[in-house]
């Protein structure tokens, strides 16, 4: 794996005994993802929507390891409806916003590690991230590098849940994405297998 460090002279205290984050983001329509499901031998089973409609479900998550600590999942939700005064997804302050919300929660530096997409490297974030440097490290991944992030194998677990939800309206589909999201924090050994999943390892 490649990384890059932001503030790296302050930066080693914080990786020598922070909180390891990965952070990455997904998106959900009301199209349900392909998914398997039971039916009878020989016939294929048909999950019917009733009709595509317009919006998206965005979601941001960053999976949080730390030896000896418990494993933790945090995540935001953002709807998109169509409307023109709407963000489609999110922007970068959204993102100052969810590792702050970590630090409150985990306590201690950070060690954040997500990839290359473009509001990730806004100057502003980079300004945050220099300005914080006491307590927060940043890597980039790899481009194309999406099986060294466990909070990919979250995506995976959420999408499959809702594979065969056939959604009335977008609010439906936020609920069962957030039902998901709500059962996976209290599933530790499950955040733990995403990690290994990748083949990575922490260690004291």
């Amino acid at each position: 794996m490649e990384a890059r460090g932001v503030g790296a002279g302050k930066s080693t205290a914080a990786a020598n005994s922070g909180w390891v984050v990965f952070e990455d983001e997904a998106g959900q329509s009301r199209t349900p993802p392909r998914a398997r499901t039971w039916g009878r031998k020989g016939s294929t089973p048909v999950v019917r929507v009733r009709g595509r409609g317009s919006g998206r479900v965005s979601m941001a998550g960053m999976t949080c390891y730390k030896p000896g600590e418990r494993s933790r999942l945090i995540y935001a939700i953002r709807e998109y409806r169509g409307r023109k005064d709407q963000p489609k997804g999110f922007g970068w302050k959204d993102y100052r916003d969810l590792v702050l919300r970590a630090r409150t929660q985990l306590g201690g530096p950070i060690v954040l590690v997500w990839d290359n997409l473009r509001a990730h490297l806004v100057a502003p974030l980079r300004e945050f991230f220099e300005t914080n440097a006491d307590w927060l490290t940043v890597f980039q991944l790899l481009t194309y590098a999406p099986d060294l992030n466990p909070q990919e194998g979250i995506w995976s677990l959420v999408k499959r849940d809702i594979g065969n939800l056939a959604a009335a309206d977008l609010g439906q589909v936020t609920r069962a994405v957030k039902r998901k999201l709500k059962m996976l924090q209290y599933r530790p050994e499950i955040i733990d297998g995403c990690l290994a999943g990748t083949g990575l390892t922490l260690s004291a």
